[in-house]
Parts: structure tokens; C-alpha cells; sequence
């Protein structure tokens, strides 16, 4: 055989390869659909931009952290990849005053505040009320919390 078939084989045989592994990466299930949902689908950034919890559409989402999440435009998907820290709840979503006392419990996106430029969710209004007392220290105590117990929620 001559060189000039052996190096045709050769990159014959390497141009179906790639395409057979592209076509199984094609096929490989959608990784943003078996991430846990943020925020229970509200949008993070509506947050700051609307000043109301909205809740945010499949058509546009991002998984960050490990979270996906949804956003009402390709707008404040778009800002939100751009500054994810500045956007996204703080706890992982978790409830900020539970956090601040050692405690995981989930947390209603509709009761909330943004405290030092920072989204913080709650699981009841009474605790939004109690964490607005001092948002400082509460924050400086969930921040320290959670840090243990983030590994508990998978994030």
C-alpha cells in the first residue's frame, strides 16, 4: 500500500471515530434537566431588576453551581452569567434565618429581601422579619453555618 492510502485510511478511520464519538455526545442525556431547580423556577435576577419574585421560564435556563435556574428573558439569563454572585440566593436557597440558627429548611422564593446587595430568601415571613432585625450579624452567623452544612444539600 502506498503512503499516500495509508495516511487516507488513516484519517478516514479518525474522521469516523470523532463522528461516532460526537453522535454519542449527542446522545448523552441533557445534564440541565437533572439539576435541582433554584429558587422553585422564580428568576434571581427579576429580583433586583423588577423588585418582585416572577417566575422564570424553561426556555431560558442556566445551570450554575450545580442549580438550574430559570429566567424570565434571555435578558436576565444573560445577566445573570455574567455576575452569578451578584444574582444568585444566598444559602443555596435556603432559608437565611434557619441558616443563621444551624438549620436546612427550604424557603418560600416569594418571601424575601435583598440585604448589602445580596438575595436572601425565607421560609416564613416571621423569619424574614426576624433576619431584617440584624441583617448583619444573621448573615455573619448563616455565612459561618453554612459552610457545614452545604455539603447536606448536594451544592
Amino acid at each position: 500500500m502506498s503512503m499516500r492510502r495509508a495516511v487516507l485510511r488513516g484519517m478516514g478511520a479518525t474522521l469516523v471515530g470523532g463522528l461516532a464519538g460526537a453522535s454519542a455526545a449527542w446522545a448523552q442525556p441533557n445534564r440541565a434537566s437533572t439539576a435541582r431547580l433554584g429558587l422553585k423556577g422564580y428568576d434571581p435576577v427579576a429580583y433586583f431588576t423588577l423588585s418582585a419574585p416572577t417566575p422564570g421560564s424553561a426556555d431560558y435556563e442556566l445551570v450554575w453551581d450545580g442549580v438550574r435556574y430559570r429566567f424570565v428573558s434571555a435578558r436576565h439569563r444573560d445577566l445573570f452569567r455574567a455576575d452569578p454572585d451578584k444574582y444568585s440566593p444566598q444559602f443555596g436557597g435556603q432559608c437565611a434565618m434557619n441558616m443563621a440558627n444551624g438549620n436546612l429548611r427550604e424557603s418560600d422564593p416569594t418571601i424575601w429581601t435583598i440585604s448589602n446587595g445580596r438575595l436572601y430568601v425565607f421560609a416564613s415571613a416571621a423569619g424574614s422579619e426576624r433576619f431584617r432585625e440584624s441583617p448583619g450579624p444573621n448573615a455573619t452567623r448563616a455565612n459561618g453555618n453554612w459552610q457545614n452544612l452545604r455539603k447536606t444539600t448536594g451544592q
